[in-house]
């Protein structure tokens, strides 16, 4: 009996030890670590734990799609807890890996998988979008502004929505443009294609653009630079990117989500939005000569009204119709 006690107790430290030791890993996908959007700002977040923590993580950068779950189930036989998976398309493969792994913990970025090891973090993106979108059309000279996404998936239509309805609360005659860049993982890493779909809106009379496209962004804020229009930057604070053409970005605080789930793990459903400090615009050295005081009360009233719930947000992604 007395053998089988210490045995026991053993059996609990070696666990407890295995918990202690157990590094965070996280899983990027397309359009890679340093896309200066949505996976870098995963990248910082991680970055952050390790600084504070002194300790190290996994990482892997998907290159094609059959490779998620490869990734998530390797980061799993090496122990690896909590392991994140960046972005709704790697859903069906956190579902399997998470089932087969049940002591250990799982976290995804932009989708619900309702499992016990599970945490997943939503955005709601529409919000910071509506006051980017306020920005556009208040900055804009020709009441024409603009939307590249990446990928289109009902995602991307959640920011392109929140866009619109923030530019014609602003002004209630302005005209939006919206493209896509395409139907595969591709469009998130395609900069060429941003640029020519960004000078397309620019010659129908748009001078402010937006892109919520991963990697594919940086052709349009090229193309604005290069037409001398503005752009709005996404995911991760752009401004500094091409300053002077960025108007501001639309922050989602992908680097704090990753952050929290590496510090402390919840399963369950985490979202985020204006009030909770998870989106919202950008306002730096780089773009407020941009910004004019007038612009910046009405948008931080406008935010005001939203957290408040006087001012309601259409959610692209509750019926896959964008209706204000």
């Amino acid at each position: 009996m007395k053998l089988q006690t210490q045995l026991g107790l053993l059996a609990v430290a070696l666990a407890a030890s295995f918990q202690a030791m157990a590094e965070p890993a996280i899983v990027y996908d397309l359009g890679g670590k340093f896309d200066k959007s949505f996976n870098e700002a995963a990248y910082n977040g991680m970055e952050r734990w390790k600084k504070e923590t002194g300790k190290n993580y996994l990482e892997f950068e998907v290159s094609n799609e059959s490779q998620r779950e490869q990734a998530i189930r390797r980061m799993a036989e090496k122990g690896a807890s909590p392991i994140i998976a960046m972005s709704f398309s790697q859903a069906s493969a956190i579902e399997k890996v998470a089932k087969e792994f049940p002591k250990l913990k799982f976290a995804i970025i932009d989708m619900v998988v309702d499992l016990p090891n599970v945490q997943s973090v939503v955005f709601k993106e529409q919000e910071g979008s509506f006051l980017v979108g306020m920005m556009a059309a208040m900055a804009s000279k020709t009441g024409k502004v603009g939307f590249v996404g990446g990928m289109d998936i009902p995602l991307i239509r959640k920011f392109q929505c929140g866009y619109e309805q923030g530019a014609k609360y602003a002004n209630p005659k302005v005209e939006t443009f919206g493209n896509m860049t395409g139907t595969t993982g591709a469009a998130w890493n395609d900069p060429a294609r941003g640029g020519e779909l960004a000078k397309a809106q620019f010659a129908k009379g748009a001078d402010v653009v937006f892109a919520a496209a991963g990697g594919t962004g940086t052709g349009v804020y090229q193309a604005a630079k290069d037409s001398g229009k503005l752009a709005i930057g996404v995911d991760s604070n752009q401004n500094h990117l091409q300053p002077g053409t960025m108007l501001t970005s639309m922050l989602k605080r992908v680097d704090v989500a990753v952050y929290n789930v590496s510090k402390n793990h919840k399963p369950g459903m985490s979202v985020l939005g204006l009030k909770e400090d998870g989106v919202g615009y950008a306002l730096d050295k780089y773009n407020e000569k941009l910004v004019t005081a007038d612009m910046k009360k009405k948008v931080d009233a406008a935010k005001a009204d939203i957290i408040a719930g006087k001012i309601k947000v259409a959610d692209y992604m509750a019926d896959n119709a964008c209706k204000y």
